[in-house]
């Protein structure tokens, strides 16, 4: 069925429009983008940034054409949150990337270690490799902050100010997301688009933290996809002020830590990991998991309350 179709990938969603770049990340050459819409036979299939799909109709990308999506290729990953903990319903915000990029600021708005937390799990729940990118360090000093995500072995990148117009450390940052699908997400007022703009020549609306709440004001309201000139695709998602994890089986939690998930079978039936009886202490204490075991346990099982909604010890 639609064998004649076109392959395309998608790089917007807005309001029932998708638009759609023809050929994929993967394509060389102009870049055509086509508009399309959902056709009736996929039903309440969801359709998210990233998606591969085909395409039937015109696809010439001339103003006013639209094309037909009739079919959604099978994801190789699939980035997901809820609307809280209890929630086990899911929001998609895309697919098919292979790379997180958790965008924080060191100062103004100052950092939240526990929703960095949350998007590591649920980077670790969709496979997908964790990157920190540090904004503002013109401001504060990062090493407090990385600190405390050294037994994770999570890499980070520092950005600062040089000037209203420049900043230091977005060489290193490209070449960390040269030839990869990177979303990019962190809550807003962290200069997530400004970085944005300046990684891709986009112009992305930004915005400034707020004075009295020191929040920042959403600025991105829809995620999209932005080719690197280097090479790779990042996609900016909308700031977000929490990131629920309903949707996440605490027990693939620990496949993120492979030292570790040998020696949960000997816990006890029903082990939630952050337990007195959990057998991981002993099979730490035991030299199991290696020199860094004690630091690496705790910050899983600081990733267990965290997507618990659990304050940590």
């Amino acid at each position: 069925m639609h064998a004649d179709a076109v392959t395309a990938q998608v790089v917007t969603v807005d309001r029932g429009r998708f638009g759609c770049l023809l050929g994929g990340f993967e394509a060389t050459g102009d870049d055509l983008v086509v508009t399309a819409m959902k056709a009736r036979e996929l039903g309440r299939t969801a359709v998210v940034v990233g998606d591969r799909v085909g395409l039937v109709g015109d696809v010439s990308g001339a103003p006013g054409s639209l094309s037909r999506i009739v079919k959604v290729e099978p994801r190789s990953s699939l980035l997901r949150r809820s609307a809280d903990d209890t929630d086990v319903v899911e929001r998609v915000i895309v697919a098919n990337a292979d790379q997180l990029a958790i965008v924080t600021a060191l100062a103004d708005p100052v950092p939240r270690p526990r929703m960095v937390d949350r998007c590591l799990v649920a980077a670790y729940d969709a496979g997908l490799d964790p990157l920190l990118v540090l904004t503002k360090a013109d401001l504060a000093d990062p090493a407090e902050f990385t600190a405390q995500y050294a037994a994770l072995e999570v890499p980070w990148l520092v950005s600062r100010r040089s000037s209203p117009e420049a900043f230091e450390g977005l060489e290193e940052i490209r070449e960390k997301l040269a030839g990869r699908v990177t979303v990019l997400v962190g809550h807003s007022g962290v200069g997530k688009s400004t970085l944005v703009n300046a990684l891709t020549g986009a112009e992305r609306a930004t915005g400034r933290v707020n004075d009295v709440t020191g929040r920042g004001r959403h600025t991105s309201t829809s995620a999209i996809a932005l080719r690197l000139p280097g090479g790779g695709w990042v996609v900016d998602t909308p700031g977000v002020r929490s990131f629920g994890l309903g949707h996440v089986d605490p027990d693939r939690l620990v496949h993120a830590f492979p030292e570790l998930e040998a020696g949960t079978d000997e816990c006890p039936r029903g082990c939630t990991h952050d337990e007195p009886e959990c057998g991981l202490d002993a099979w730490v204490a035991d030299g199991h998991a290696g020199t860094s075991g004690a630091a690496r346990l705790e910050s899983f099982r600081r990733l267990l309350r965290a997507k618990a909604g659990q304050p940590d010890h």
